[in-house]
């Protein structure tokens, strides 16, 4: 799977109207919802939903453009899995977004469906990646456990309201940011040890753009990837917050030209750029800014 994970919209897979306007949603991932959206009478009608528009996406290359497809499935706990995966993996999947993870243990199982089914399919071997969504107080305490327990997991999500739900905390309180950032801030820390990316949970109020872009700001501070989003009106604010600066860009080319130069001449160690001090971490640093570009 290829392409950014700075924005992951998701579109209820029931409703035939969302999904027809999806083709032109510019978000890096578009989600198909099988989960929370959907009702339960109307599950498998979702499910050939989604199957016929990843087919239509497929075999549209100027409609599949560089996005990701995902689809998201019910939780581990529903037993709608199997299902799921039966109706949705069709060429055209990239990825499976699975809600509600507690324990990697829950992974594996998935991954063993998603390989028989590519082989059967004829989908490359391990074309289709997984999208954990942590959004309990034991998936945050196993997040790094679920995040390096398997080859296909490709990022981590964090889910705010069931993170919330669960942890019994009044999501109307005021200081509701206070009291579930060690959730929140564990996750991205855990999906870079395990060297994965991260997508921070959505903002539900969609007027707000104000609050949407603090949220976004503080998202990126913590260390995530992106943001989940319920909206295409959210996307250019997420994409701005989550793209390499103007400035951003000058800075690395000054770093990379400047230790470069201080490498051709056998200078080691920190060097000067512009009073300040820059050395092997800034390069790091630098050199994925204008690799993201």
């Amino acid at each position: 799977m290829v392409g950014s994970s700075r924005s992951l919209i998701f579109i209820p897979g029931n409703n035939q109207r969302f999904l027809e306007k999806s083709k032109g949603i510019n978000a890096d991932i578009l989600c198909f919802d099988l989960e929370d959206s959907v009702p339960t009478e109307e599950k498998d009608i979702a499910r050939g939903y989604i199957q016929r528009i990843v087919k239509e996406l497929y075999n549209n290359t100027e409609l599949k453009k560089e996005r990701i497809v995902a689809v998201r499935t019910n939780s581990p706990d529903s037993g709608q899995i199997p299902n799921d995966l039966n109706k949705v993996i069709v060429g055209g999947v990239d990825a499976i977004v699975i809600p509600k993870v507690d324990k990697a243990s829950q992974i594996s199982e998935i991954s063993e469906i998603i390989e028989k089914q590519e082989n059967e399919r004829n989908i490359p071997n391990e074309h289709i990646k997984i999208i954990p969504s942590i959004e309990s107080s034991l998936g945050v305490v196993n997040a790094f456990n679920i995040a390096s327990c398997n080859e296909r997991i490709s990022s981590l999500v964090f889910g705010i309201f069931d993170f919330l739900h669960d942890m019994k905390i009044d999501n109307s309180d005021s200081d509701v940011l206070t009291s579930y950032m060690y959730g929140r801030a564990k996750v991205p820390v855990d999906a870079r040890a395990a060297g994965i990316d991260s997508i921070d949970s959505i903002w539900q109020d969609i007027n707000d753009i104000d609050g949407l872009k603090k949220d976004l700001k503080l998202g990126k501070k913590l260390g995530y990837n992106g943001k989940c989003i319920i909206h295409p009106s959210q996307i250019d604010h997420v994409h701005k917050i989550f793209s390499a600066s103007k400035q951003d860009i000058e800075w690395a080319k000054k770093v990379v030209q400047t230790l470069d130069e201080a490498q051709k001449n056998r200078a080691t160690g920190a060097v000067r750029l512009e009073g300040k001090m820059i050395d092997a971490v800034h390069y790091k640093q630098a050199k994925r800014i204008l690799d993201s570009i």
